[in-house]
């Protein structure tokens, strides 16, 4: 019977796909707006149309077109009629005895993806993924094991933003709100996508965020990080590192075979940082793999020449992870060491108890 209804509930699932409409609004930006109105009310409509409906969607956060009470009746109905919102749906929400809250959303084709909120008094963290899936295959992370399904579109990056800023009534005012693109996926791998959801979330007519608050995680994809500094709307860059040595990161990271480390390095030191920006290296510390005082001091050599700081992440462990977690003291010898040379912070877990720390995001269920 199970096996029944999940194939009847797939059917409806693509029949509503098959009648929804094609063009999606988030993710468009103010000059495909535009050419959406001009579609659906003709050259003649004021031009000013597209802006508000441009600023509806992402400062004032219209979860409906209904909600867009400026624009006529007419013009509305003719939009649902020919587009939608795009909006992911809320599948499931796991609450934190720490506060932090992790989504399941549901895209428009069925499939499903980790957003992740971590409030605290000083500010709002929304984590969100750029892909459903991740192709990296990072040995201490659960994301890993799903693979790549796909890439999300910039609409879907966007809108992660959108539901949950909503659903929390959170808003981008007042310097409260950080992005940060470490949830599922390796954000450089789907460039284009990345690029332009970043510039629509930090467009002062769009969701209007400072660059300083929006943080973007990668593996190290050396070609993509020299086209990210050229990018004129871009976010902070951190790079996961996680080892002192090649051989060493090649093993629980593989893709530093196509990406060597010293490669890497390179890269960093000739990215574009500006006036008020560091670079951001995170380091995920495994027991007796790569957390030695040996290791410190190696990776502080490495980053000698770099301004740059160092986020310690003591593992984040979970089923089928073959690694175990560090004592706190080691931890601490690791970063009094980094500390010497370069600023060093360890970063406290949030959302351990519902898989939504980083490197947990595998869609695991909690609870009944």
């Amino acid at each position: 019977m199970q096996a029944i209804s999940a194939r009847l509930q797939a059917s409806a699932t693509l029949k509503t796909m098959a009648q929804a409409p094609s063009e999606t609004l988030v993710g468009m930006d103010l000059t495909q707006i535009r050419d959406l109105v001009e579609e659906a009310a003709g050259p003649s409509h004021p031009a000013f149309r597209a802006r508000q409906i441009y600023q509806a969607i992402y400062r004032t956060q219209a979860s409906s077109f209904e909600e867009i009470s400026s624009l006529p009746a007419e013009l509305r109905n003719e939009l649902a009629r020919r587009s939608d919102l795009g909006l992911p749906k809320i599948d499931r929400v796991y609450d934190s005895a720490d506060g932090s809250r992790r989504y399941l959303l549901r895209l428009s084709d069925g499939r499903t993806v980790e957003t992740v909120l971590m409030p605290a008094a000083e500010r709002d963290t929304i984590c969100i993924s750029t892909q459903v899936g991740c192709p990296v295959d990072c040995k201490f992370c659960m994301t890993a094991l799903l693979g790549l399904e796909r890439n999300l579109t910039a609409g879907e990056i966007v809108g992660q933003v959108l539901k949950v800023s909503e659903h929390n009534r959170l808003r981008q005012d007042g310097g409260r709100l950080n992005i940060v693109m470490m949830g599922q996926g390796e954000p450089l791998l789907n460039f284009d996508n990345v690029v332009k959801a970043t510039r629509l979330l930090l467009d002062p007519e769009g969701f209007g965020l400072s660059p300083r608050r929006v943080t973007l995680s990668t593996s190290g994809i050396i070609p993509k990080i020299e086209q990210l500094g050229r990018e004129e709307a871009r976010p902070k860059l951190a790079i996961s590192l996680n080892a002192s040595t090649q051989q060493q990161r090649q093993e629980i990271m593989p893709i530093t075979r196509k990406y060597p480390l010293m490669e890497l390095i390179a890269a960093c030191k000739a990215y574009p940082l500006r006036p008020w920006e560091k670079l951001t290296f995170e380091y995920v510390l495994l027991k007796g793999v790569n957390d030695t005082d040996a290791d410190a001091r190696r990776v502080a050599k490495l980053l000698a020449r770099l301004n740059a700081k160092v986020n310690l992440i003591a593992l984040n462990p979970g089923p089928e992870i073959p690694f175990e977690t560090p004592a706190a003291e080691r931890v601490a010898s690791f970063q009094a060491i980094l500390r010497r040379s370069l600023p060093c912070f360890i970063r406290k877990p949030r959302g351990l108890d519902i898989f939504a720390a980083c490197g947990q995001l595998k869609r695991t269920v909690v609870g009944g």
